[in-house]
């Protein structure tokens, strides 16, 4: 029986539904962040505020949702050549990926995230991943997933669970499952309060929330919600 998780949380979209998701499920949940040096460092208060805001207003949660964790991986800037880590415009590469790719980046996640729940006890990795809805990033796909979740059981001899609730959803089907699991209350957070925008634009503020509405994970986000909103007008 798997009771327990750990959540990598940026305090984004994503990331948040996740964490929804798993403190519905589970008994204990921790959560996980990297800073890396990411020019949208902002996440890194937003995930704070965001967990404030999660424990003042969901308080059917706050019992299960546990310690929260930050862990610096600066060698991901280092290396560099990636616009996520380095004042470069977005474009795409030579190799069809788009330069916002961080190579490596979610590997190193799910190591870091497997050594620490090995030391915490905590059995499910959930992760935001998605396949369906993404940038074409190899270290989001569901065959890189279960070859992580194969190494860290081997290498760690745990019985460990990587879980990626939004892998086979759109960007809109996340907005409408995080309505389903903390109603109006949990979209509002979402838009008010996480962070997507690779420019860490919060200065703009749009119908789904802060960014520069320009850079692809905003493009992303817009698109989403316009298709959730779409949606929801056609059920009423």
């Amino acid at each position: 029986m798997h009771t327990t998780a750990l959540v990598l949380f940026s305090g984004g979209q994503d990331s948040t539904t996740c964490l929804a998701h798993a403190l519905e499920r589970y008994e204990r949940v921790e959560t996980l962040g990297f800073d890396y040096g990411q020019r949208h460092s902002v996440e890194m208060l937003a995930r704070t505020v965001v967990l404030a805001r999660l424990r003042e207003r969901f308080p059917q949660w706050e019992p299960f949702l546990g310690q929260d964790h930050v862990l610096s991986l600066d060698v991901l800037r280092q290396i560099g050549g990636s616009s996520l880590t380095e004042d470069v415009a977005f474009a795409m590469q030579a190799d069809g990926l788009p330069n916002t790719f961080v190579p490596g980046r979610n590997l190193l996640f799910l190591t870091l995230a497997g050594a620490l729940a090995y030391r915490r006890g905590l059995q499910v990795i959930v992760t935001g991943v998605c396949e369906t809805d993404f940038s074409g990033y190899p270290d989001c796909r569901d065959d890189t997933m279960k070859a992580m979740q194969l190494a860290l059981n081997l290498g760690l001899a745990q019985r460990l669970r990587i879980e990626t609730p939004l892998m086979w959803i759109d960007k809109a089907a996340t907005w409408r499952m995080a309505e389903s699991l903390g109603g109006q209350a949990l979209v509002d957070l979402i838009v008010e309060d996480t962070h997507t925008c690779y420019q860490g634009e919060r200065g703009q503020r749009h119908e789904w929330g802060y960014g520069c509405g320009t850079c692809p994970a905003c493009t992303l986000r817009a698109r989403g919600w316009d298709g959730y909103r779409a949606q929801e007008g056609s059920t009423l």
